[in-house]
């Protein structure tokens, strides 16, 4: 971000969508399953890259995993196999869910075990610090956008990161589950997981709530 007299704004025109083909996040509906096409930690990876304490291992996976493009997302939507769907970046999970939840006016449930993280490794760092305060302000504004339950405050951490090219939340059907997760993982998405699930609108209370 940068601070200026004048506003600054660009675009980039990378190609024509087919508006039949147009998948957006607001056409969720309960029942819909909750995949995440890739693991989260790529803000706490690095930031610990920065601070010269991530290991040679995890710097090599999370330069590999930003370095893949989201690109069975067209594919999906081509052979609309996914409702909805919204990307992961610097909101987090939950901030991205929550604005899916809210387009859609649905509400979510998600159970943090099947989220998956990039390594043990991210655990590790989040416990001693190594988080970057967009991720810390994501967690902070959940207060009232999700209920937390019983979950620890690593995960916590982890489904509020701020992500760096992150993956594809989708919201599938049961009948096209097994379609979907064959794309993805002929698309290199081998760490695709169901995480959670669409439920009807909460009257009251939060948007997303942690189950399991």
């Amino acid at each position: 971000s940068i601070r200026n007299p004048e506003p600054i704004y660009g675009l980039a025109v990378t190609g024509i969508v087919d508006v039949r083909h147009v998948t957006t996040n607001a056409n969720a509906r309960p029942g819909d399953l909750l995949v995440l096409t890739k693991p989260l930690g790529t803000g706490v990876a690095t930031t610990a890259i920065k601070r010269g304490i991530a290991s040679r291992a995890l710097q090599k996976k999370v330069v590999a995993l930003m370095s893949k493009i989201n690109i069975a997302g067209a594919e999906l939507a081509e052979r609309r196999l996914v409702r909805a769907a919204t990307d992961i970046t610097g909101y987090g999970l939950i901030g991205h869910l929550v604005s899916l939840c809210r387009a859609s006016r649905v509400s979510a449930n998600i159970n943090p075990r099947n989220v998956p993280m990039i390594s043990d490794e991210i655990g590790e760092l989040i416990e001693l610090g190594c988080v970057p305060d967009g991720s810390r302000q994501n967690l902070h504004a959940t207060t009232v956008i999700a209920d937390w339950g019983k979950t620890d405050e690593t995960r916590r951490v982890l489904l509020t990161d701020a992500q760096t090219s992150g993956g594809l939340l989708l919201c599938v059907t049961e009948t096209n589950l097994e379609k979907v997760l064959s794309v993805l993982r002929k698309a290199g998405s081998p760490s695709a997981a169901v995480i959670g699930k669409i439920v009807p609108p909460r009257r009251r209370g939060p948007l997303v709530c942690m189950t399991g």
